[in-house]
């Protein structure tokens, strides 16, 4: 989970798509006079089905969650996120102080939490740490890159691998392999079926996780 440190400088962020769902049409009102003064799209929700209609139109960066939200149950909605947008980035938001409980029930399925009320530097640096981790505001090619990076990744170290296991495993040099793996270079078709070939993974899975 991501600490954060108001005196610490933040990253630039790019401009995102942000949906902001809360049952407070104050808060709401605050946080697109915020998020767009910061050079954000933004788009506020008071109600759940006017929520999931706006995503299915125009899937967002990153959506704010309350998670109390009065007859509607952040909790709920956050179960129908998982089941229809499984990557989608998602901020919790919450005018409860005690976090350590949602922080265990959520931690896997969410980025991170803002405590209510919470500063304009604490929420730039949690959606400049989501851009960073997701690889937002990117070009696709870009955000292709990273997501198969952290993919090709996740794989090797699961089964054990050092890079070099996986050279020798594909017949892919370390470096480019690396170079992969840091986002920094996008594999060719035929290299990328080669590595998925030995980590015995389907690459279709990787391109569906990276949104493509």
């Amino acid at each position: 989970m991501p600490e954060h440190d108001d005196t610490a400088p933040a990253e630039p962020t790019p401009p995102l798509s942000i949906i902001a769902l809360d049952d407070d049409e104050d808060f709401l009102q605050y946080i697109r006079g915020v998020l767009e003064a910061e050079g954000h799209d933004v788009r506020t929700m008071s109600a759940p089905e006017a929520f999931y209609q706006s995503v299915e139109d125009n899937l967002p960066d990153v959506v704010l969650l309350d998670i109390k939200m009065g007859r509607h149950s952040g909790e709920e909605v956050l179960g129908e996120i998982r089941k229809r947008w499984g990557r989608l980035c998602v901020i919790v938001v919450t005018g409860y102080p005690s976090l350590e409980g949602m922080r265990q029930t959520f931690k896997q399925d969410v980025f991170d939490y803002l405590a209510k009320p919470f500063s304009v530097a604490e929420l730039r640096r949690c959606l400049s740490q989501a851009a960073q981790a997701f690889g937002l505001g990117k070009r696709p090619q870009d955000r292709l890159k990273n997501s198969l990076g952290r993919q090709i990744r996740l794989a090797r170290t699961e089964r054990g691998w050092t890079l070099r296991d996986l050279s020798e495993a594909c017949g892919i040099s370390v470096s480019q392999l690396s170079s992969i793996e840091r986002g920094a270079h996008l594999p060719s078709v035929e290299s990328l079926l080669t590595i998925a070939l030995a980590l015995e993974q389907k690459p279709s899975d990787w391109l569906e996780a990276a949104g493509f």
